[in-house]
């Protein structure tokens, strides 16, 4: 099947926006064909890591590659960056804003959950910005029969 590659940008704050990559992301791996559980594993990882964008960034982008092979995805966002790495990865530890909490997030959870469901994590932070990138391996047993 032929690549896909799509980037996305992300807005600060647009909580009403937030999804919009994993949604279209869901509907590419649904059209090749890739299982319920695979897409699932996927989705859980980029909605994570976009919301993270939209709520502690000031803004950034994501970049979503598929081929046969694997799903990579890079987000990169704009500061204020994340102080203390090992603390984010800790389930429950959160930096959210009021604002955030208000809304529903900010529970902690999203590094974790998508150290959980990515086959391979990179984390980098400074106060310029963080990136995270994220592989998902496709195998013969991530078609549907």
């Amino acid at each position: 099947m032929e690549n896909y590659c799509k980037e996305f940008k992300i807005q600060k704050n647009d909580i009403g926006n937030a999804g919009t990559v994993a949604s279209l992301t869901k509907r590419e791996l649904k059209r090749r064909g890739l299982t319920k559980d695979f897409v699932k594993t996927v989705t859980i990882g980029i909605y994570e890591a976009e919301i993270n964008v939209v709520i502690h960034s000031y803004g950034g982008t994501c970049v979503v590659s598929i081929d046969d092979e694997f799903v990579n995805v890079t987000f990169k966002d704009n500061g204020p960056g994340i102080e203390c790495i090992d603390s984010a990865l800790t389930p429950g530890f959160s930096t959210a804003s009021h604002y955030a909490i208000e809304n529903g997030f900010g529970a902690g959870m999203g590094l974790p959950n998508i150290k959980s469901v990515s086959d391979e994590m990179e984390l980098t932070s400074s106060k310029e910005g963080t990136t995270l990138h994220m592989k998902f391996n496709i195998s013969g047993d991530s078609y549907e029969s």
